[in-house]
């Protein structure tokens, strides 16, 4: 069986963070969110294992999976789910195979659905329950079969919400591949598996076990570091000089940590550096961030962002790469900032 990850979306809700950058290479936990994909389809037994991609995707996707094995496969135009399905025709040939989205985690991989893709299934599908399932596809089950689905429906019929997993056999091509475009101009995955229960082939949903993040917004992208960071490992590999560790931290090779207090659990990515400054819990560094005589905590500093001489805290923000905060004079308030890459802040 292959996998197949898709990554050209724009991301559009994620702006400004997204305007230079596609959402799956965004760090939670130190890891580029398209990393997690890839790992669990390798968990499940996937040998092959490609990503579709657009022409303004390709280079970062690229350079995030540079360790990786895979396949690129190139969507021109974003014309919808079951379109970057089709783009992959000639990869996926004729068997089985996983499509995952690659801006979605799972906490306990993918293998409770490849166990629900037996003989005389059509499809399985991931589904999680929500509280507003308008801005998802949403399953009617009878017993494990989905009767119906719909695509971000004003009135729901259910809670259920389609999750970023779905298991198909062969038979999706009968609908893929005479599928017309939707009232948004899209082609959507929706449409081509309502297809198969219309034809009578039989599709299973199948309700995901532990937690599930789809990293649409910022808010997402910290609760999904949290939920990430709460399955650390301590692990010390850097330089820490008279600072106090508290709980479950990573220091990875080549950070340093000076003068300064990290409670855990918080990720402090490889060339990083904290001094004379306090990280909290939920906090991860990316590679070269720094964080100097500044508190920092339930935050994500991506790739060499900077957080120096800012007098309180920052909380609940996200830094961009190489987005740069400092401050000539403390303020008494705290604050919260969402910052694309590059971006330049001096509170003064």
């Amino acid at each position: 069986m292959k996998g197949l990850i898709l990554a050209a979306g724009r991301g559009t809700r994620l702006r400004p963070l997204t305007h230079t950058r596609p959402k799956p290479v965004i760090r939670v936990a130190g890891r580029p969110i398209i990393h997690y994909a890839v790992e669990n389809l390798l968990a499940a037994g996937m040998e092959e294992i490609g990503v579709v991609v657009s022409p303004e995707t390709e280079k970062d996707i690229r350079e995030a999976l540079s360790g990786y094995k895979v396949r690129y496969l190139l969507q021109e135009e974003p014309q919808g789910l079951a379109h970057a399905v089709a783009v992959a025709r000639g990869f996926l040939g004729d068997g089985p195979f996983v499509l995952y989205l690659g801006d979605n985690l799972f906490q306990r991989g993918i293998g409770r659905f490849l166990e629900a893709f037996r003989e005389g299934v059509s499809a399985v599908l991931a589904l999680v329950r929500v509280k507003d399932p308008r801005q998802f596809g949403v399953a009617v089950l009878e017993g494990d079969r989905i009767v119906r689905l719909l695509e971000k429906p004003k009135e729901p019929p259910s809670d259920l919400a389609v999750a970023g997993v779905y298991v198909f056999g062969p038979e999706i091509w009968e609908t893929v591949e005479g599928l017309k475009p939707s009232a948004r101009g899209e082609y959507e995955i929706t449409d081509a598996i309502q297809g198969l229960i219309d034809r009578g082939r039989k599709v299973v949903g199948v309700e995901v076990e532990g937690w599930w993040k789809d990293t649409g917004r910022p808010q997402d992208l910290l609760d999904a570091n949290r939920l990430l960071l709460e399955e650390l490992s301590p692990k010390v590999e850097g330089e820490v000089v008279k600072s106090q560790l508290t709980g479950r931290v990573v220091v990875e090779k080549g950070a340093k940590v000076v003068g300064s207090t990290v409670i855990g659990p918080a990720f402090i990515g490889e060339g990083a550096v904290v001094e004379e400054a306090y990280v909290g819990p939920f906090t991860s560094l990316g590679p070269g961030a720094r964080v100097v005589r500044a508190e920092v905590e339930y935050s994500i500093l991506e790739d060499h962002a900077l957080l120096e001489d800012v007098a309180l805290r920052l909380q609940e923000s996200i830094l961009g790469v190489g987005a740069e905060v400092r401050s000539r004079n403390g303020l008494p308030r705290a604050h919260r900032l969402i910052l694309g890459d590059l971006s330049q802040v001096e509170l003064a």
